[in-house]
């Protein structure tokens, strides 16, 4: 009798697909997206979210209902709680414009015709100076930016720069090191 007609008591196998590249998971994710109902917080709503009075009369509401539980010897006015929430709403949205304005400049910068890699790079670097970034391409002297990731030796080789808040003094991003065997300098002509 062949194996496939005969009867068993035990489960079958499962079988695994042979190959996991998340096409399943995407799909049944952007089902459930188009079963959720149109209220849902996670339905984008550009009428609500990008309106300052929505945004502004949704925090208020909210807002008040939690100062209730405040005494009321601790109790901000009214007036004082709509002025801080109208600046905090509009300074979100003034920062909002300048960052879309920001990488619609890279983009046209990116997308300019006959445009070489160091011209764009030069370009992006311009920008990030305008907005206050600066960016460290050498350890000299600011060592603490940075980080090694791998390698042995005494030289260092860049393999990412820092970036730094000037407004703030902030590390936005740290460099990235690779130490070197051998001499002083790297292969990039820096060394530390």
């Amino acid at each position: 009798m062949p194996r496939s007609q005969r009867k068993t008591t035990a489960a079958p196998k499962r079988v695994t697909p042979k190959g996991n590249n998340g096409l399943k998971h995407r799909r049944e994710k952007r089902q459930a997206a188009a079963a959720a109902p149109k209220d849902s917080p996670r339905t984008y709503r550009p009428e609500e979210l990008l309106s300052p009075h929505m945004l502004l009369s949704r925090f208020t509401e909210r807002a008040t209902v939690l100062l209730t539980a405040v005494p009321e010897e601790g109790r901000p006015t009214q007036a004082a709680l709509t002025a801080a929430l109208r600046q905090a709403v509009l300074e979100a949205f003034r920062s909002r414009e300048e960052y879309v304005a920001r990488m619609v400049e890279v983009d046209l910068l990116a997308g300019a015709p006959n445009q070489s890699a160091g011209s764009l790079r030069k370009g992006i670097r311009t920008a990030l100076l305008d907005q206050g970034v600066r960016c460290v391409d050498s350890p000299d002297g600011e060592s603490e930016l940075f980080v090694v990731v791998e390698g042995n030796g005494e030289a260092f080789e860049v393999l990412r720069p820092a970036y730094v808040d000037q407004a703030t003094g902030k590390l936005v991003l740290s460099g990235q090191l690779r130490r070197l065997p051998g001499g002083d300098e790297a292969p990039n002509g820096e060394g530390v």
